[in-house]
């Protein structure tokens, strides 16, 4: 059987997960496995599971291999909840990328997975058979689909399940045309009564929580491999993507006349914000857990877990990294002395500081500097039963699909922003020749959009289908749609005009940023405050001929996002040509912001906010390799597969730093090269389809 068509089979596998692997799947296609393959409850009907399907259009034979030792990894039962987080878990989880990865060939991975499949726990499966096809030579072009799809339960109001099965039993296989979309309410999770709910269009999107799962994903950070883990400014990237989604919450806090979010920085206060997620675990049968109002951390001694863990633990791993940042340096195991240090235009601190806050396998220490982001998220995943009293799994924060759900998701990661920006504001701050560049000047600023005034961004709601019928197990085949209602904005141009006096043409590089003008009093904000609070919209590389330059750019070539039809891949509708260069790297390219997201909401008066252009030297920036393909459109959060971060300054400059002597509002931290132009964004209370 020719690889690629075994590639093709491989995705199969991720549908349906809890139905066998024997059952009916894709276009009728059916997996025939060797009878010792079958688990014992299917053993005595082996024989005449051949004939119980009709109407199959394909049967495919897995090879009957001698498998390696799946014991290790049965560990985690069938009916429980799986975690990046937990140390077991993500053990387990590595002992089966370990697996798959090794597996000689494309034939001999399709037969470890097909018996693996109906034994490991669903959710350990398909995120290390993800893994796997992401890294191994020969399955990583396979386009991987959408979480969304395997297991909906993780992004929708559990209620819409019973409608789900209803409308295909009425509607079967041969009625499928007949079914209409099930439409997510958008108040599911709480009333207005409650402030934080002001910010469910963000917090519950689905693709959102798609981006956030896809780049764990894409940047595991345990393995037997170290090449797994150690991608380009690994460390880095962890801090800046987490970053830009704490500054993206925050502008739509302050859109929302909320404050901005308080970080969570004592570890025994009271947790005021509780969350209840309104959606069921289909794995575990169970709902998920509910966080009450001022929940308080508490020691956790959780045996089937092997989690035994005190509330002080993350205390001194907390004081021991700070220790680390104000000493300049950290200690590896050796005792050798790790510098966490920057100059003029590169940071390598910050990526050793990032593997050491996460915890990766990179760290220099982890029995001295601990587990503390991920051992952050389990704390307050089970704050509800913290010593299995009463037998409940972790909540949403235990879940990397479900953690940005929960409002203290925010909370815990401004904690860890804030250590972060305790490293970076001890940096020299960048003079004026690091940000100049000489013999360029951005003279203008304009963004337009149809049907729209100047300079001003549009925002609306939109009604998406997506299609869920690969996740609703043990029903009729056919597709089955639900309707979700999420923000959008109406595409926009930004034109630039900039003034070349160097008289040679010169090469740039264009950085775009959007902050709030002003606070939640309504007082314009200073440097040190807006800069944690600038998105990036956009970076390129633009031509700047002697003269005058107009440069126009889409709000749709964004390298921050992804669009919808990547963030929710159909892989039969959504595929790139056969041999592309774009397929090659449609897999990696589902990792990116939605593009639906891009701009926040605003506010229906109008909020102003301040868009900043800065054009750089690219023969400073650039980073020298091929860039082929379509996926550096998502750099800006994901990076590039294979290759390097694709531009040699720190993420976020020039805000990762605080601003030189004098410059303490915008208006003053400009140079020729950069300019500020104040622009409003208007949301439209309306529901438009998206066609």
């Amino acid at each position: 059987m020719a690889d690629d068509k075994i590639k093709k089979n491989l995705l199969l596998m991720f549908e349906r997960p809890r139905e066998p692997i024997f059952a009916k799947k894709g276009d009728n296609v059916i997996f025939s496995v060797p009878e010792n393959f079958l688990t014992e409850r299917y053993k005595p009907i082996g024989t005449q599971l051949s004939n119980r399907f009709g109407d199959v259009r394909e049967e495919i034979r897995v090879s009957n291999i001698s498998l390696p030792d799946m014991r290790p990894v049965m560990a985690l039962g069938r009916n429980e909840q799986f975690s990046l987080w937990i140390p077991r878990h993500r053990k387990i989880a590595g002992r089966l990328i370990d697996i798959f990865i090794g597996m000689r060939t494309v034939n001999d991975l399709q037969s470890a997975a097909a018996y693996a499949r109906d034994r490991v726990n669903p959710y350990l499966f398909q995120y290390a058979l993800a893994v796997a096809l992401l890294h191994r030579p020969d399955t990583k072009n396979v386009p991987l689909p959408s979480l969304a799809e395997s297991f909906p339960d993780k992004f929708v109001d559990s209620a819409i399940f019973n409608k789900l099965r209803e409308e295909t039993f009425v509607n079967n296989e041969e009625n499928a045309q007949m079914r209409v979309p099930i439409e997510i309410p958008r108040d599911y999770t709480a009333s207005d009564l409650d402030p934080e709910h002001r910010l469910w269009y963000f917090r519950e999107d689905l693709g959102v929580n798609l981006h956030h799962w896809h780049w764990h994903l894409v940047y595991p950070f345990e393995a037997t491999m170290v090449s797994l883990v150690n991608k380009s400014r690994r460390g880095e990237l962890f801090y800046y993507m987490h970053q830009q989604m704490v500054a993206r919450y925050n502008f739509e806090r302050l859109g929302n006349q909320l404050a901005r979010v308080k970080r969570f920085n004592n570890f025994r206060e009271p947790i005021p914000e509780g969350y209840f997620p309104k959606m069921d675990n289909s794995v575990a049968s169970r709902a998920w857990p509910a966080r009450a109002d001022n929940s308080v951390l508490q020691d956790l001694n959780r045996e089937l877990d092997q989690i035994r863990q005190d509330v002080s633990d993350l205390e001194r791993w907390r004081d021991r990294i700070l220790e680390a940042i104000h000493q300049q340096a950290a200690v590896n195991e050796s005792g050798q002395r790790i510098p966490l240090v920057a100059d003029g235009s590169t940071d390598s601190g910050i990526d050793v500081l990032g593997n050491m806050i996460e915890s990766s396998i990179l760290s220099p220490n982890r029995q001295t500097y601990g587990d503390m982001h991920n051992f952050g998220h389990v704390f307050l995943s089970y704050a509800h039963d913290p010593n299995h009293k009463h037998l409940e799994s972790f909540g949403v924060m235990g879940d990397t699909a479900t953690a940005m759900r929960d409002p203290v998701f925010y909370r815990w990661h401004a904690f860890v922003d804030d250590m972060f920006q305790e490293y970076k504001e001890q940096l020299p701050a960048y003079t004026t020749e690091q940000l100049t560049f000489p013999g360029i000047e951005v003279s203008a600023i304009q963004v337009t959009s149809q049907g729209g005034k100047p300079n001003t961004f549009q925002t609306f709601w939109n009604q998406s289908d997506v299609d869920f019928s690969r996740g609703v197990d043990f029903a009729p085949r056919g597709n089955v749609f639900v309707r979700f209602t999420h923000l959008n904005h109406t595409p926009y141009t930004l034109i630039l005009q900039v003034e070349n006096r160097t008289g040679a043409t010169r090469l740039g590089m264009c950085r775009v940023f959007m902050a709030p003008k002003n606070d939640e009093r309504g007082v314009q904000m200073l440097f040190r405050d807006q800069r944690l609070l600038m998105i990036e919209l956009d970076k390129f590389v633009v031509q700047l001929n002697p003269n005058t330059n107009v440069i126009r750019q889409n709000s749709t070539a964004s390298t921050v996002t992804v669009p919808f039809e990547q963030t929710f891949r159909n892989l039969d509708q959504n595929r790139p040509a056969a041999g592309t260069d774009e397929e090659a790297e449609f897999n990696f390219c589902g990792c990116g912001w939605p593009q639906h997201m891009l701009i926040p909401r605003g506010t229906p008066g109008g909020m102003q906010c301040d868009l900043f252009v800065m054009i750089s030297d690219f023969e400073l920036d650039k980073v020298d390799q091929n860039l082929v393909g379509a996926c550096n459109q998502a750099a800006a959060y994901c990076g590039i597969r294979d290759r390097e971060y694709p531009d040699r300054r720190p993420m976020g400059y020039p805000f990762d730093r605080v601003s030189r002597t004098g410059a303490d509002q915008l208006a003053n931290f400009v140079t020729p090269n950069m300019r500020v132009q104040t622009v409003t964004i208007v949301h439209s209370d309306t529901v438009r389809r998206r066609t």
